[in-house]
C-alpha cells in the first residue's frame, strides 16, 4: 500500500492530498530519510512526521484497504 494512502486509512492525516504535501516536503521519515508518497509501506514499518514542533513516530501493525474510525487505531502503534 502507498504511504499517502495509509496515512489517510489509518486517519493519522486526514485527506490523501494533505499525506502527499507533507511527504513532498519531507516531514515524513523512515530511518531520518524522506519519504515520498508512493513508498509501499509494510508491517513493522517504524515512520515519523513532523508537524512543526511536534513529531510522531509510529509503527505499522496492519495494512487494511479501508477502516472504520474506530478500527483505524490499529492499523499502528505510537511508539517513542
Amino acid at each position: 500500500m502507498r504511504l499517502d494512502k495509509f496515512l489517510k486509512v489509518s486517519r493519522i492525516i486526514k485527506r490523501r492530498t494533505v499525506a502527499n504535501e507533507a511527504c513532498d516536503a519531507g516531514k515524513v521519515l523512515k530511518d531520518g530519510k524522506a519519504l515520498r508518497a508512493s513508498y509501499d509501506v509494510k508491517i513493522g514499518d517504524e515512520i515519523e512526521i513532523c508537524f512543526g514542533a511536534k513529531k510522531i513516530k509510529f509503527r505499522i501493525l496492519s495494512l487494511n484497504e479501508s477502516a472504520k474510525k474506530t478500527d483505524a487505531v490499529q492499523n499502528y502503534e505510537i511508539i517513542n
